[in-house]
């Protein structure tokens, strides 16, 4: 699926040294669990670890270029939760999720509890996002606004975020569901949609019951797909598909990748080494024209599906020899073909970037042809 020489540009890794100290600055990462291919251009990186957000005006094309954008922290060398201070439009707690929204840019702040929307895209420390959803405020912080049941209107760990364009879709992990807002423009407003759950109250593991069609565990990312929905539900070992883009709250998809039923949930289809079929908490989603990409996380490899009816096998492969392959970096040491827990992807025409989480990095790499 992605060339088989491996990255174009790894962004990160500070030469590739085996051991490297991971203090913030404006080239090394720690942990990064999502990244963004911006269409104006720019490269945008939730560099989780250190609580920040690093932006290219363009994305790189030599290995570890420093950023030029910093958001969530005052200085390239500072870190720490909301930037050691209080909660505000511009401080970060754990981010994760970044997606391209209308021009802008929307970030999920999951340890913060809300989602920040910037209407054109940040250009530092100071830019204060202009809409915040999950919360009622920019200094509110608590999950479920301390609610002991969800709400249209709260999160709890809100980790994946993207958009097909117009709508915001939020995979609210903590309240193991999916909100899609159609038209977000105000701090503190409701979602209008959702899924994984039969109404906005109830945040229950798989609803309450044991594992469905409709329910979720964790889901961890959502992409728009052929006019449809995918999910990845890390927790169930599976990604859910919608033909549609559905309509209704806790509707239930059209097939399941990743198991053999609906009812089932197990890593790797109950067994120690994976297949083309199976998943281990697959936590990212990106496309392709057609093609989902899934980046199957505890299996360090990436998978490509084209068919995605029930129990579809993968037909691509990166990042593993074979299908039957598993082990962070190959149980050896991280290569320019290597993945170790990829946590997040972005796809922008033939170009594909992975948040190589578990080796500090980010991964710039061409799809094959």
């Amino acid at each position: 699926m992605l060339r088989p020489e491996g990255a174009r540009v790894i962004l990160g890794s500070d030469g590739g040294a085996l051991v490297q100290s991971i203090t913030p600055s404006a080239h090394l990462m720690f942990g990064p669990r999502g990244v963004c291919l911006h269409p104006d251009g720019s490269l945008w990186v939730a560099d989780t670890g250190h609580h920040r957000i690093l932006g290219w005006k363009r994305v790189p094309t030599a290995d570890d270029t420093p950023a030029d954008i910093l958001l969530g922290q005052p200085e390239f060398g500072r870190e720490g939760r909301n930037a050691k201070g209080p909660v505000g439009a511009n401080t970060l707690n754990v981010p994760t999720g970044i997606t391209a929204f209308r021009g802008g840019l929307a970030v999920a702040d999951p340890w913060n509890h809300r989602v920040l929307i910037w209407r054109d895209t940040p250009t530092g420390p100071d830019h204060q996002a202009d809409i915040i959803l999950g919360q009622p405020d920019a200094q509110s912080s608590i999950a479920n606004v301390g609610l002991s049941y969800a709400a249209a209107d709260t999160m709890h760990w809100p980790y994946g975020i993207s958009s097909d364009g117009n709508r915001l879709i939020v995979c609210d992990t903590g309240n193991r569901r999916v909100l899609v807002w159609e038209d977000p423009q105000t701090t503190g407003q409701p979602a209008d949609l959702v899924l994984g759950q039969n109404d906005f109250v109830c945040r229950d593991e798989n609803g309450g019951e044991a594992v469905s069609g409709f329910s979720m565990r964790w889901p961890h990312m959502a992409v728009a797909l052929r006019g449809g929905l995918a999910v990845a539900d890390a927790g169930n070992n599976r990604v859910m598909i919608w033909d549609k883009f559905p309509e209704s709250n806790g509707a239930a998809p059209n097939s399941i990748l990743g198991q053999a039923d609906v009812n089932a949930c197990d890593h790797n289809m109950a067994s120690y080494y994976p297949t083309s079929q199976a998943m281990n908490m697959p936590y990212a989603l990106a496309t392709h024209e057609a093609r989902l990409i899934v980046a199957d996380t505890a299996n360090s490899r990436i998978l490509g599906f084209e068919d995605l009816s029930m129990t579809a096998h993968a037909d691509r492969l990166t990042a593993q020899p074979d299908f039957a392959a598993k082990g962070d970096n190959r149980w050896g040491i991280a290569e320019r073909d290597t993945v170790c827990w990829p946590y997040g992807l972005s796809a922008l025409g033939s170009t594909v970037a992975v948040a190589d989480s578990g080796n500090n990095r980010i991964l710039i790499w061409e799809v094959a042809d």
